[in-house]
């Protein structure tokens, strides 16, 4: 028995049926309105030199629930002040979901070039110690100067990519890549430059 299918005709729908459905968000909202989550939260906890407020803003992954608006950030460019906010909760995550593991690999990875831009951290630094630097890390949002907080993030990065490295022999790639961006937007924070 040798059928030929038997195909079905498309049904036709009327133009209005079609301008009911939505579509995805627009991608310019979107990256719009991550730029002006991303200012507004660094300028908000830059207006206080109160340690306690600054502890509220290190502190808003856990307690209000900031995952929906990092959210857009990790789309936004890499060398942008939403796309470094994101590259530093992430870091942070990480650290507060292994602590032992990336006290580790920052006991190996360190070395004397990244020294000064961590400096603080006790050798070798333990689990609790990486939860307080990456706490740290974050503060330097608020607290200090922005480009700086880039900075030292960068070179926690690349200390942590390196002891992974030489840890386990994996290639840490996406950490360098996220320091060279943290770096590039230092650089271009201090230019006048970052979005």
């Amino acid at each position: 028995m040798n059928e030929t299918p038997q195909h079905r005709r498309p049904q036709m729908k009327a133009s209005d049926f079609f301008d009911a459905r939505e579509g995805g968000a627009d991608p310019a909202f979107i990256s719009q309105a991550a730029q002006d989550s991303a200012h507004a939260l660094v300028d908000r906890g830059r207006q206080s030199d109160d340690p306690e407020i600054t502890e509220r803003f290190v502190r808003l992954a856990e307690t209000e629930g900031i995952e929906a608006i990092a959210e857009l950030w990790k789309d936004s460019p890499p060398r942008s002040l939403a796309g470094s906010l994101w590259r530093i909760f992430a870091i942070r995550a990480a650290v507060q979901k292994d602590p032992q593991r990336m006290a580790e690999y920052f006991r190996t990875g360190r070395g004397n070039s990244t020294t000064a831009a961590i400096a603080g951290v006790p050798e070798p630094p333990d689990a609790e110690e990486m939860l307080h630097l990456a706490d740290r890390v974050l503060a330097g949002m608020y607290v200090g100067e922005v480009d700086v907080a880039f900075d030292r993030a960068a070179a926690f990065c690349r200390v942590i990519a390196r002891g992974q490295s030489l840890s386990t022999g994996v290639d840490s790639a996406d950490l360098v890549a996220a320091a060279t961006n943290l770096e590039a937007s230092a650089q271009a924070y201090r230019a006048g430059r970052l979005d």
